[in-house]
């Protein structure tokens, strides 16, 4: 397997990690009848729990295009040390972006995001490359 599928894997299980983070963050500030609720009211989204919930919503905006990269990288056999770069640049600024996220910490989080670009913009540059040469 290679080490974008790799990052994409592990990309699916931080995916699925923030997903439950996010749902007890919730919970435990919201409360489970809230949980179980309909859900007509709008939750507290202030705190640990708002944090948990825009991150994983951040997460939410930036995987399908760190997915779709992989993929044409996997489709094309484009893989390279940059296209490698880049796909752990992006697993691990995400990684990183949680605990800094709900930490509350503006101009690192904004950092961490910046730095999970940069790995999908390495992959993009190298798909590019592919295509004009």
């Amino acid at each position: 397997m290679s080490i974008e599928l790799k990052m994409l894997l592990y990309a699916v299980i931080l995916l699925l990690v923030q997903l439950v983070f996010q749902v007890v963050a919730g919970i435990i500030q919201n409360g489970l009848g809230w949980a179980l609720s309909a859900r007509d009211e709008e939750p507290d989204s202030s705190g640990y729990a708002g944090r948990f919930e825009r991150a994983f919503y951040n997460m939410l905006e930036t995987f399908p295009v760190f997915a779709a990269l992989v993929l044409m990288v996997e489709a094309t056999e484009a893989w390279s040390a940059l296209t490698a770069m880049g796909a752990q640049l992006y697993f691990w600024a995400r990684v990183f972006y949680v605990p800094v996220y709900v930490a509350g910490v503006p101009l690192l989080r904004t950092l961490v995001w910046a730095v999970s670009l940069a790995g999908m913009l390495l992959i993009t540059w190298e798909l590019l490359r592919l295509v004009s040469g």
